[in-house]
């Protein structure tokens, strides 16, 4: 191997190492005791042993902060406050801090070690969160990389969300993987139905969570879910929605868009969907769309293929599903109640719909996002 790959590979296993065994000796040798956690000024206050990061203390007490790497400092999701003085913030948190955060003492939570008392500041959201078992009730091909999932929660368990929210799924070990993992998946199912939770799940290679979905879950098998987490949901004006994702990006907007028609819900809003994929093997639930579409006058249904094959024989919108929106917003969409943006995706996607959505008058502080890590 070249020397110049190979030194930094060196350093950074070595520091690695360090950083294992600096934290085994500080288990053996350092006995914390009894600390205390004040979260919220008072509002609850948490008697503990010492010694164990925030994010791990906090979940065995019942108290869930987000986070989908699962408490090894790599998605930067588990922030919160920190009143008092635990010490300078750590290399590992810089990377998913801002500059505001930081000033703000946002800490991450599986990066701060409890070893004296604490006082924190939490989202008043969060003390609703829960784990749930939950029993794989179906699970479908939707494309080939795209598994629908369906979970039963263990009665008599139910699960109060708003449309948007997501869920953590703890992947248990398996194979050569010998630690529980988690990652979080947007709800695709209604609210109006407690008692499961749905989820599109597509495959990333090397991912743990989505090979394990893929590749061993069955029907019948057991798992734990945690949450519901997530700000992303539809506000209440009566700005049209323009709603833009691709792929699994598809299951919030399933959410939102079965339960608005169950509730009627801002009836004022009339709702664009742009759903942009390469091919039709892409492609998925256009028939259960089009319906809806048809049912339900303030729905509109704008599917795009960037790159269809002639054989394909696709008949809808072809091109970036960015110039398709912006197509849409300068001809079609009704602008007299204002828009608002809807996306989810990955951040280069959103970025670019951003853009566009900027560019046709919609204020950036009134598009709203789900980014994929």
């Amino acid at each position: 191997m070249n020397p110049i790959v190979l030194g930094p590979l060196v350093v950074a296993g070595a520091a690695a190492f360090l950083a294992l065994v600096i934290s085994i000796i500080d288990r053996i040798v350092n006995d914390y005791g009894e600390v205390s956690i004040d979260i919220n000024h008072g509002k609850k206050l948490l008697k503990v042993n010492g010694g164990s990061p925030l994010l791990g203390t906090l979940a065995s007490q019942g108290l869930f902060v987000p986070s989908a790497c699962g408490g090894r400092g790599s998605c930067g999701a588990c922030k919160v406050r920190v009143l008092t003085d635990v010490g300078p913030v750590l290399p590992t948190e810089t990377p998913y801090l801002s500059p505001q955060e930081l000033a703000n003492s946002v800490r991450l939570a599986c990066q701060v070690k409890l070893k004296k008392d604490i006082a924190i500041e939490l989202p008043e959201e969060l003390f609703s969160v829960k784990k749930f078992k939950a029993t794989l009730e179906r699970i479908e091909d939707l494309t080939y990389d795209i598994k629908e999932t369906l979970f039963r929660l263990e009665e008599p368990a139910s699960i109060e969300f708003k449309s948007g929210q997501y869920v953590q799924i703890v992947v248990p070990p398996y194979g050569e993987i010998k630690e529980s993992v988690q990652r979080a998946y947007s709800m695709s199912s209604r609210p109006g139905d407690s008692g499961h939770v749905e989820l599109l799940i597509r495959l990333v290679p090397g991912g743990i969570a989505t090979t394990y979905v893929h590749k061993h879950l069955k029907v019948g098998d057991e798992l734990e879910l945690v949450g519901p987490f997530g700000e992303f949901r539809v506000h209440d004006t009566p700005a049209a929605m323009v709603c833009v994702a691709g792929g699994s990006g598809m299951a919030p907007f399933k959410s939102m868009l079965y339960d608005m028609r169950e509730r009627n819900a801002f009836p004022e809003k009339d709702i664009w969907y742009f759903f942009g994929a390469r091919g039709t093997r892409d492609m998925f639930y256009l028939d259960e769309l089009r319906q809806l579409e048809k049912e339900w006058p303030r729905f509109h249904f704008v599917p795009a293929l960037s790159e269809p094959k002639p054989e394909e024989n696709w008949e809808g919108e072809r091109g970036l599903i960015t110039d398709v929106l912006d197509r849409y917003i300068k001809d079609r969409v009704g602008k007299d109640k204002g828009m608002e943006g809807y996306l989810c995706g990955s951040p280069g996607m959103i970025g670019a719909c951003i853009a566009v959505m900027t560019k046709n008058g919609i204020p950036e502080s009134s598009i709203y996002f789900d980014k994929f890590a």
